[in-house]
């Protein structure tokens, strides 16, 4: 489907030039994408006003509930990031940054990785099958059983799980995908096991 797919586990390197320019394992957005899509999408601008769309929507928020905060961080993601800087003029500029590019889907990076390790605030080392980043972004999350594991399992042991210890890679998720290779249901951040479709 156009997909590049990548596996982190023990193959990741840290660092501008290492596999997913990640600098540690708490880092969820690959700010190295997300860069390139924004420079590419708002050309022109400083770099100072890409660094601060970045900044904005890594930006970890710990007082409010993880349907909040995903609701605050698509309204980011389809409206636009706001930023303010200065132009060549020393006028004062407000901008809001497309992350997307929605009118031409191929136009935008897509990237699944594999066994991406995610530091939480208090766990370390937790291993989500599969991460889908469209131009750097975490939207879509996959959860994969053995065929014979009902999905109920997937759900119940391993999301509930990820949205305990590692909230952070949920903040701009878009779908949850759970699967055992023979059924899969699709839901969201926020959907109760019985709205998950397949």
């Amino acid at each position: 489907l156009g997909w590049q797919v990548v596996t982190a586990w023990h193959k990741e390197s840290f660092g501008e030039d290492g596999l997913l320019g990640r600098e540690n394992k708490s880092e969820v957005i690959l700010s190295r994408y997300l860069l390139q899509a924004l420079e590419k999408l708002n050309p022109n601008l400083p770099k100072t006003a890409y660094k601060q769309a970045v900044e904005h929507i890594s930006q970890k928020i710990a007082d409010k509930t993880l349907g909040r905060i995903n609701k605050e961080k698509y309204e980011l993601l389809k409206n636009g990031v706001p930023v303010s800087f200065t132009n060549e003029k020393g006028e004062r500029v407000k901008k809001k940054l497309k992350v997307f590019n929605f009118n031409d889907y191929s136009d935008n990076h897509f990237l699944a990785v594999r066994q991406l390790q995610v530091d939480g605030e208090l766990y370390p080392n937790k291993r989500p099958d599969v991460i889908g980043f469209v131009n750097g972004i975490p939207l879509v999350f996959f959860e994969l059983k053995a065929h014979h594991t009902d999905l109920r399992n997937a759900y119940n042991d391993n999301l509930k799980d990820y949205k305990d210890t590692i909230p952070h890679v949920l903040h701009t998720n878009a779908f949850i995908i759970l699967s055992n290779g023979t059924d899969a249901k699709v839901g969201t951040v926020t959907s109760p096991y019985k709205f998950f479709l397949e």
